[in-house]
């Protein structure tokens, strides 16, 4: 009987594994090579210029209702969110010009100015309490939050003073002092003395990027995690507001008059009634007053509503592609200041954005913080748009680096000969 030969005949391709193929596609992903730095680029700047402009036509959807009801133009609050987004996008290409080396100039100055202002904030009478947080700042008709900008100036900070130290970092203390302490600690501080508890959650979600990346040992980023987790519990129990927001979560204090129930409640129908494809852009139904908050924390429930599982994705995707891109330019960088730098931005927005959409679900309890780019706010815009310049800086930075390098081949090859 003769025997079949197991050779595959000429010019026949081995067929390759799935797993294989899902490796080579994961791996084209990740490439933090020179020739990336380009696409980069461009995915943060079209990626935070698209969401801006998706935000601007979310708040002008969701909060028109309101305003009418209020006896004001239906287009002020989204003139006002479409202002700001233009002006953000004006300082993001701005900045996106001026050198990585100038732009850490800017640690200390932007630190203190934090710090100032949270404290004007606090304890003085320019301190403005909106939806029982303490956190905004008005000078006549002027407001500012000056916590959204202490995220991008604690994120700066920290990686300017980390590089500074890099040859100490094996000793804790370098670590710690003065990032964590006593600058940290006074921000979240500040912060959480004003009851804004969501945005000292992503502020110790910044510093424990920091502390990571900085090389810190898993033991003391977890004591460290436990103190920080600690501090915010007690800061819950300590108000009677986020203790039935804790309850409103469990489902175990839902009586009609619990507020806290309804909004998560009809967040929930909004998303339900979207479907696969939404209702249409401006048909939402659930932002006649049914969604308390519609253009702030739960901005992403009538998006869900107006655009379904389409725009959801959409969206999804955008920060998906903005969290790969800062990703490539940490990894393809070489000094620690980028490298911190964008994993503490990435922190930012993407966890930011995880513990609002968790809040719009129902997986968190309703904490109140916005949705990065999209929900209304002009002091949240600026600051996402300025710290997309410093993103935008460093990929400039890497791919100008590449082409000089580009440029050096052909010239060495030319000697040679």
């Amino acid at each position: 009987m003769a025997m079949k030969s197991s050779k595959k005949p000429a010019g026949s391709k081995a067929k390759i594994p799935w797993y294989a193929r899902i490796g080579k596609i994961l791996s084209t992903v990740e490439n933090s090579s020179g020739r990336m730095a380009s696409t980069d680029y461009w995915l943060v700047l079209v990626g935070s210029i698209a969401l801006a402009v998706f935000g601007v036509i979310m708040v002008q959807s969701s909060a028109s209702v309101e305003a009418i009801a209020k006896g004001r133009d239906g287009f002020t609050v989204a003139l006002a969110q479409g202002g700001f987004a233009a002006l953000g996008i004006v300082c993001m290409l701005i900045m996106q010009r001026i050198k990585p080396e100038v732009l850490k100039r800017l640690a200390w100055p932007s630190v203190i100015a934090a710090f100032i202002l949270l404290f004007l904030v606090a304890f003085t009478p320019l301190g403005h309490t909106v939806l029982g947080n303490r956190n905004w700042i008005r000078i006549g008709g002027f407001g500012l939050q000056p916590s959204e900008f202490a995220k991008l100036a604690l994120a700066v900070f920290a990686a300017f003073m980390l590089e500074k130290k890099q040859h100490m970092l094996h000793d804790i203390k370098h670590l710690i002092v003065p990032v964590v302490a006593p600058v940290g600690v006074l921000i979240v501080g500040l912060v959480v003395v004003g009851k804004d508890v969501g945005t000292a959650l992503v502020l110790l979600m910044i510093i424990a990027a920091a502390m990571f990346l900085g090389g810190i040992r898993m033991k003391w980023l977890a004591a460290f995690s436990a103190v920080g987790v600690a501090g915010l519990s007690i800061a819950i129990l300590a108000s009677s507001n986020r203790r039935q927001r804790i309850l409103a979560w469990l489902d175990t204090d839902c009586g009609p008059s619990n507020d806290l129930c309804y909004q998560a409640s009809m967040g929930l129908h909004a998303f339900a009634s979207g479907g696969w494809f939404g209702v249409g852009a401006g048909q939402s139904r659930m932002k006649w007053s049914y969604v308390p908050e519609a253009q702030n924390d739960f901005i992403f429930s009538i998006l869900g509503e107006e655009f379904g599982l389409i725009g959801v994705l959409f969206v999804l995707v955008m920060f998906i592609l903005l969290a790969l891109a800062m990703y490539r330019i940490a990894a393809r960088a070489n000094d620690l200041y980028t490298k911190v730098l964008m994993g503490c931005l990435m922190s930012w927005v993407i966890g930011q954005t995880f513990v609002n959409l968790g809040t719009v679900t129902g997986v968190l309890p309703v904490i109140g913080v916005p949705l990065p780019f999209i929900s209304s706010g002009g002091s949240a815009m600026l600051a996402i748009m300025l710290a997309m310049g410093f993103v935008l800086s460093s990929a400039r930075a890497q791919k100008r680096e590449f082409e000089a390098k580009l440029e050096e081949k052909p010239a060495k090859s030319k000697k040679t000969k």
